[in-house]
Protein backbone atom coordinates (compact mmCIF):
# COMPACT_ATOMS: atom_id res chain seq x y z
CA UNK A 1 0.00 0.00 0.00
CA UNK A 2 1.32 3.77 -0.95
CA UNK A 3 2.23 5.65 1.42
CA UNK A 4 0.76 8.91 1.85
CA UNK A 5 3.91 10.53 0.63
CA UNK A 6 4.20 8.10 -2.42
CA UNK A 7 0.26 9.17 -3.08
CA UNK A 8 1.28 12.54 -3.03
CA UNK A 9 3.74 12.20 -5.55
CA UNK A 10 1.37 10.19 -8.02
CA UNK A 11 -1.43 13.05 -7.36
CA UNK A 12 1.82 16.10 -8.26
CA UNK A 13 2.75 13.76 -11.21
CA UNK A 14 -1.43 13.64 -12.57
CA UNK A 15 -1.37 17.45 -12.10
CA UNK A 16 1.26 17.91 -14.35
CA UNK A 17 0.24 15.63 -17.31
CA UNK A 18 -3.45 16.48 -16.82
CA UNK A 19 -2.43 20.53 -17.41
CA UNK A 20 -0.09 19.81 -20.35
CA UNK A 21 -2.61 17.54 -22.02
CA UNK A 22 -5.34 20.48 -22.01
CA UNK A 23 -2.41 23.39 -22.99
CA UNK A 24 -4.65 25.04 -19.53
CA UNK A 25 -4.87 24.73 -16.03
CA UNK A 26 -3.59 26.01 -12.45
CA UNK A 27 -0.55 24.10 -11.33
CA UNK A 28 0.70 26.41 -8.77
CA UNK A 29 -1.83 26.16 -6.11
CA UNK A 30 -2.74 22.54 -7.00
CA UNK A 31 1.15 21.69 -6.61
CA UNK A 32 1.31 23.04 -3.43
CA UNK A 33 -2.02 21.64 -1.53
CA UNK A 34 -1.31 18.33 -3.10
CA UNK A 35 -0.25 17.24 0.60
CA UNK A 36 -3.07 18.40 2.10
CA UNK A 37 -6.13 16.82 0.04
CA UNK A 38 -4.31 13.51 -0.17
CA UNK A 39 -3.50 13.35 3.45
CA UNK A 40 -7.39 14.75 4.11
CA UNK A 41 -8.97 11.74 1.95
CA UNK A 42 -6.47 9.04 2.29
CA UNK A 43 -5.92 9.62 5.91
CA UNK A 44 -8.11 12.26 8.20
CA UNK A 45 -11.86 12.12 6.45
CA UNK A 46 -14.33 9.98 6.96
CA UNK A 47 -15.83 9.62 3.58
CA UNK A 48 -17.57 7.22 1.47
CA UNK A 49 -16.48 7.19 -2.51
CA UNK A 50 -20.27 5.68 -3.70
CA UNK A 51 -20.92 9.25 -3.06
CA UNK A 52 -24.67 10.28 -1.94
CA UNK A 53 -24.81 13.87 -2.34
CA UNK A 54 -26.84 14.39 0.59
CA UNK A 55 -23.58 13.89 2.79
CA UNK A 56 -25.34 12.70 5.83
CA UNK A 57 -23.25 10.60 8.49
CA UNK A 58 -20.44 11.30 7.08
CA UNK A 59 -17.59 14.30 6.39
CA UNK A 60 -17.36 16.67 4.02
CA UNK A 61 -15.04 18.59 1.52
CA UNK A 62 -15.63 21.67 0.12
CA UNK A 63 -12.89 23.16 -2.46
CA UNK A 64 -13.50 27.14 -2.78
CA UNK A 65 -10.17 28.10 -4.41
CA UNK A 66 -11.86 25.95 -7.50
CA UNK A 67 -8.98 26.66 -9.80
CA UNK A 68 -6.92 23.93 -8.25
CA UNK A 69 -9.31 21.56 -9.44
CA UNK A 70 -6.73 19.64 -11.16
CA UNK A 71 -5.75 18.59 -7.46
CA UNK A 72 -9.55 17.93 -6.66
CA UNK A 73 -10.04 15.33 -9.40
CA UNK A 74 -6.70 13.14 -9.04
CA UNK A 75 -7.52 12.97 -5.30
CA UNK A 76 -11.36 11.62 -6.06
CA UNK A 77 -10.10 10.01 -8.85
CA UNK A 78 -7.42 7.79 -6.90
CA UNK A 79 -9.55 7.62 -3.81
CA UNK A 80 -12.22 5.81 -5.59
CA UNK A 81 -14.37 8.48 -6.75
CA UNK A 82 -14.11 7.61 -10.61
CA UNK A 83 -11.51 5.66 -13.07
CA UNK A 84 -8.39 7.16 -13.16
CA UNK A 85 -7.84 6.96 -16.94
CA UNK A 86 -10.97 10.07 -17.07
CA UNK A 87 -8.20 12.22 -16.10
CA UNK A 88 -6.94 11.94 -19.28
CA UNK A 89 -9.97 14.31 -20.21
CA UNK A 90 -9.62 17.16 -18.31
CA UNK A 91 -10.72 20.07 -19.82
CA UNK A 92 -12.26 18.28 -22.95
CA UNK A 93 -15.50 19.27 -24.42
CA UNK A 94 -18.39 17.47 -22.95
CA UNK A 95 -15.89 16.23 -20.25
CA UNK A 96 -17.56 15.76 -16.61
CA UNK A 97 -13.52 17.10 -15.56
CA UNK A 98 -13.93 21.07 -16.32
CA UNK A 99 -11.46 23.76 -15.33
CA UNK A 100 -13.63 24.59 -12.50
CA UNK A 101 -15.65 21.89 -10.57
CA UNK A 102 -19.30 22.16 -11.77
CA UNK A 103 -22.35 20.15 -10.56
CA UNK A 104 -24.32 20.35 -13.47
CA UNK A 105 -21.69 17.48 -14.50
CA UNK A 106 -22.61 15.03 -11.81
CA UNK A 107 -18.97 13.92 -11.01
CA UNK A 108 -18.58 12.16 -7.86
CA UNK A 109 -17.54 14.09 -5.38
CA UNK A 110 -18.16 17.65 -6.75
CA UNK A 111 -21.11 19.56 -3.99
CA UNK A 112 -20.86 22.75 -5.36
CA UNK A 113 -19.35 24.51 -8.22
CA UNK A 114 -16.31 26.97 -7.59
CA UNK A 115 -15.42 28.68 -10.05
CA UNK A 116 -16.39 32.21 -8.68
CA UNK A 117 -13.85 32.53 -5.40
CA UNK A 118 -14.98 34.08 -2.12
CA UNK A 119 -17.93 31.86 -1.72
CA UNK A 120 -16.98 28.45 -0.73
CA UNK A 121 -17.05 29.61 3.13
CA UNK A 122 -20.12 30.57 2.91
CA UNK A 123 -21.27 26.85 1.87
CA UNK A 124 -18.83 25.26 4.27
CA UNK A 125 -20.75 26.94 6.94
CA UNK A 126 -24.45 26.16 5.68
CA UNK A 127 -23.07 22.73 5.63
CA UNK A 128 -21.98 22.53 8.45
CA UNK A 129 -25.19 23.88 10.16
CA UNK A 130 -26.74 21.86 8.31
CA UNK A 131 -24.95 18.89 10.15
CA UNK A 132 -26.05 20.31 13.22
CA UNK A 133 -29.65 20.42 13.03
CA UNK A 134 -29.78 17.06 11.47
CA UNK A 135 -28.11 15.64 14.92
CA UNK A 136 -24.84 14.80 12.18
CA UNK A 137 -21.78 14.49 14.48
CA UNK A 138 -19.50 14.72 11.49
CA UNK A 139 -17.28 17.41 10.25
CA UNK A 140 -17.33 19.89 7.37
CA UNK A 141 -13.56 20.92 5.67
CA UNK A 142 -12.60 23.39 3.28
CA UNK A 143 -10.05 24.86 1.69
CA UNK A 144 -9.27 28.71 0.23
CA UNK A 145 -6.67 30.57 -0.84
CA UNK A 146 -5.14 33.39 0.75
CA UNK A 147 -5.42 35.48 -1.97
CA UNK A 148 -8.93 34.47 -2.47
CA UNK A 149 -9.67 36.39 1.44
CA UNK A 150 -9.37 39.36 -0.55
CA UNK A 151 -13.24 38.55 -1.42
CA UNK A 152 -15.05 40.81 1.43
CA UNK A 153 -17.71 37.83 1.57
CA UNK A 154 -15.52 35.70 3.01
CA UNK A 155 -15.51 38.06 5.94
CA UNK A 156 -19.07 38.48 6.58
CA UNK A 157 -19.23 34.62 6.49
CA UNK A 158 -16.22 34.53 8.90
CA UNK A 159 -17.72 36.98 11.56
CA UNK A 160 -21.13 34.72 11.22
CA UNK A 161 -19.50 31.38 12.07
CA UNK A 162 -17.99 32.71 15.03
CA UNK A 163 -20.99 34.30 16.19
CA UNK A 164 -23.35 31.27 15.23
CA UNK A 165 -20.68 28.75 17.50
CA UNK A 166 -19.95 26.79 13.66
CA UNK A 167 -17.58 24.60 16.10
CA UNK A 168 -17.86 21.80 13.14
CA UNK A 169 -16.08 23.35 10.43
CA UNK A 170 -12.47 23.34 9.64
CA UNK A 171 -11.41 25.56 7.28
CA UNK A 172 -8.19 25.39 5.79
CA UNK A 173 -6.46 28.65 4.23
CA UNK A 174 -3.47 27.48 1.86
CA UNK A 175 -1.21 30.60 2.73
CA UNK A 176 1.57 30.63 0.30
CA UNK A 177 1.79 34.52 -0.38
CA UNK A 178 1.18 34.39 -3.80
CA UNK A 179 -1.92 35.43 -6.03
CA UNK A 180 -2.59 35.39 -10.28
CA UNK A 181 -0.87 39.16 -10.07
CA UNK A 182 1.88 38.63 -8.09
CA UNK A 183 2.99 38.53 -4.00
CA UNK A 184 -0.42 38.88 -1.81
CA UNK A 185 1.90 41.47 -0.03
CA UNK A 186 1.81 43.77 -3.10
CA UNK A 187 -1.78 43.03 -4.45
CA UNK A 188 -3.95 43.59 -1.24
CA UNK A 189 -2.14 43.16 1.65
CA UNK A 190 -4.55 40.97 4.68
CA UNK A 191 -1.76 41.86 7.10
CA UNK A 192 -1.44 38.82 10.51
CA UNK A 193 -4.08 36.32 9.10
CA UNK A 194 -3.43 34.68 12.42
CA UNK A 195 -4.30 37.70 14.34
CA UNK A 196 -7.33 38.35 11.98
CA UNK A 197 -8.67 34.88 12.43
CA UNK A 198 -8.86 34.83 16.33
CA UNK A 199 -9.80 38.38 16.85
CA UNK A 200 -12.58 37.03 14.34
CA UNK A 201 -13.59 34.63 16.83
CA UNK A 202 -12.36 31.58 15.41
CA UNK A 203 -9.76 29.38 16.58
CA UNK A 204 -6.55 29.21 14.69
CA UNK A 205 -3.57 26.28 13.98
CA UNK A 206 -0.63 26.76 11.91
CA UNK A 207 0.50 23.83 9.91
CA UNK A 208 3.14 23.38 7.59
CA UNK A 209 1.57 22.00 4.25
CA UNK A 210 4.52 20.47 2.67
CA UNK A 211 5.42 18.26 5.92
CA UNK A 212 3.23 15.17 5.48
CA UNK A 213 3.84 14.54 9.19
CA UNK A 214 2.87 17.95 10.09
CA UNK A 215 -0.54 18.04 7.95
CA UNK A 216 -2.34 14.74 9.39
CA UNK A 217 -0.59 15.63 12.88
CA UNK A 218 -2.45 19.41 12.82
CA UNK A 219 -5.63 17.68 10.90
CA UNK A 220 -6.36 15.30 13.42
CA UNK A 221 -5.55 18.14 16.74
CA UNK A 222 -8.07 20.05 14.49
CA UNK A 223 -10.82 17.55 14.82
CA UNK A 224 -9.98 17.03 18.84
CA UNK A 225 -11.01 20.41 18.95
CA UNK A 226 -14.03 20.76 17.34
CA UNK A 227 -17.75 21.05 19.06
CA UNK A 228 -15.62 23.22 21.67
CA UNK A 229 -17.56 26.27 20.49
CA UNK A 230 -15.24 28.36 17.88
CA UNK A 231 -14.94 27.51 14.02
CA UNK A 232 -11.84 26.13 13.39
CA UNK A 233 -8.91 27.75 10.80
CA UNK A 234 -5.59 26.16 9.78
CA UNK A 235 -3.51 28.64 8.46
CA UNK A 236 -1.27 26.22 6.27
CA UNK A 237 1.87 27.73 5.00
CA UNK A 238 2.86 25.57 1.45
CA UNK A 239 5.03 26.62 -1.53
CA UNK A 240 3.25 27.48 -4.36
CA UNK A 241 4.20 24.16 -7.16
CA UNK A 242 5.83 22.23 -4.27
CA UNK A 243 7.75 18.97 -5.88
CA UNK A 244 8.94 21.01 -8.79
CA UNK A 245 11.89 23.00 -8.52
CA UNK A 246 11.53 25.29 -11.56
CA UNK A 247 8.51 26.61 -10.55
CA UNK A 248 8.42 26.99 -7.09
CA UNK A 249 7.54 30.08 -5.66
CA UNK A 250 6.76 31.84 -9.01
CA UNK A 251 3.21 33.37 -9.30
CA UNK A 252 3.87 32.71 -13.20
CA UNK A 253 3.01 29.31 -12.50
CA UNK A 254 -0.49 30.37 -11.25
CA UNK A 255 -2.32 29.34 -14.23
CA UNK A 256 -0.14 28.25 -16.94
CA UNK A 257 0.44 24.94 -18.48
CA UNK A 258 4.41 23.37 -19.01
CA UNK A 259 5.20 22.65 -22.57
CA UNK A 260 6.85 19.15 -24.12
CA UNK A 261 9.86 20.04 -22.23
CA UNK A 262 9.16 21.37 -18.94
CA UNK A 263 6.64 18.92 -18.15
CA UNK A 264 9.50 15.81 -18.75
CA UNK A 265 11.65 17.67 -16.20
CA UNK A 266 9.27 17.95 -13.48
CA UNK A 267 7.59 14.64 -13.87
CA UNK A 268 11.79 13.42 -13.45
CA UNK A 269 11.14 14.82 -10.14
CA UNK A 270 8.22 13.02 -9.54
CA UNK A 271 8.52 9.52 -8.45
CA UNK A 272 5.96 7.54 -10.31
CA UNK A 273 4.20 5.37 -7.36
CA UNK A 274 0.35 4.48 -8.25
CA UNK A 275 0.92 4.30 -12.39
CA UNK A 276 0.29 6.88 -14.55
CA UNK A 277 -3.45 6.93 -16.21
Amino acid sequence: MATLQETASQVRRDIMRMVHGANSGHPGGSLGCADFLTALYFKVMTHDPKFNMDGKNEDLFFLSNGHISPLFYSVLARSGYFDVKELATFRRVDSRLQGHPATHEHLPGVRIASGSLGQGMSVAIGAALAKKLNGDKHLVFSLHGDGELNEGQNWEAIMFAAHNKVDNLIATIDWNGQQIDGKTSDVLDMGNLVEKFTVFGWHVLEMSGNDMDDVVAKLEEAKTIAGKGKPIAILMNTIMSKGVDFMENDHGWHGVAPNDEQLAKALAQLPETLGDY
